[in-house]
């Protein structure tokens, strides 16, 4: 009988489960830097394509109101699924696909 055995964890064995957790974690630090960098030389536009897809709610949220605090001078469009990081947004564009057609709405953030 093998030291170490793989039980399967609501689906996931716990191999995968301990991969996800670091899949954030390495998102999360190369993020970091990536910031890091940008502070160091600001530009005036970024755009971010759903950064955000392997971090938990808690670390969207952080992300969401460290950009919205340490980079007032640039402008961001930010792609991204998850509702932490549009509670930072000063404008926020939903998207929604109906009946074959996309339809985009304006929504502005009053309380930014």
């Amino acid at each position: 009988m093998p030291l170490v055995q793989r039980r399967p964890i609501l689906g996931y064995s716990r191999r995968s489960a301990i991969e996800a957790v670091l899949l954030g974690q390495r998102s999360l630090v190369a993020l970091s830097l990536v910031l890091a960098m940008l502070k160091f030389r600001p530009a005036p536009i970024y755009i971010l394509d759903e950064v955000d897809a392997a971090l938990d709610l808690s670390h969207t949220q952080n992300i969401g109101h460290m950009i919205k605090k340490h980079f007032t001078t640039s402008q961001f469009i930010v792609v991204s699924l998850k509702e932490g990081m549009f509670n930072h947004a000063n404008v926020l564009y939903r998207t929604k696909f109906c009946d074959g057609t996309s339809q985009v709405t304006r929504h502005t953030n009053k309380s930014t």
